[in-house]
């Protein structure tokens, strides 16, 4: 069943406890979405708290996927670039689909409709805006799954992203060009 794309959906409570849950969920099953598993809702509750801040200055905007039982079942951040010299861009941060849901193309799909959502905004003057970036995790084979969706590496920053002693993956960088 697909997911349906709701961008900046109501923040109510429904939406404040399944993204809790959809992200702690996700990183207990080795999502690199910020954290190293294991992890509780509260260990991810801050920096949920700073994205619905930033989601409530403007700064942020959510898409979030919900499965035919109404719950979370994956999100992404867009956020914009505040430098006026790279504002023709955006961030997709805290890409996540549910692990009950992986296999089915809900994360192609996502990143389609984030697409879709980034071509329906403008900036500054009104003008589209030109690319979509994002990081990943190296060494779990998201950059690959990542360049099926049509992102290019630009740039890679060896072991810059530590998950434990002696332990480093590379930060990947992704760029999507919309023009």
């Amino acid at each position: 069943m697909a997911l349906n794309f709701v961008l900046d959906p109501p923040v109510d409570q429904h939406l404040r406890d399944g993204v809790l849950t959809l992200w702690t969920d996700v990183t207990n099953a080795g999502g690199a979405v910020g954290f190293v598993p294991p992890v509780t809702p509260e260990d991810v509750r801050p920096q949920w708290v700073e994205h619905l801040a930033a989601m409530s200055e403007g700064r942020m905007r959510l898409l979030a996927g919900y499965d035919e039982d109404g719950s979370v079942a994956a999100t992404a951040f867009i956020t914009f670039n505040t430098h006026r010299l790279m504002a023709h861009w955006v961030w997709l941060y805290t890409v996540m689909v549910h692990p009950r849901h992986h296999g089915n193309g809900h994360g192609r799909a996502l990143l389609a409709a984030c697409e879709d959502a980034v071509r329906g905004m403008t900036y500054g003057d009104g003008r589209p805006f030109e690319a979509i970036r994002l990081t990943c995790r190296g060494g779990l084979g998201l950059e690959r799954f990542y360049a099926s969706c049509g992102y290019k590496e630009i740039g890679r920053a060896p072991d810059a992203i530590r998950i434990g002693e002696g332990e480093y993956r590379d930060d990947v960088f992704m760029l999507l060009p919309l023009n």
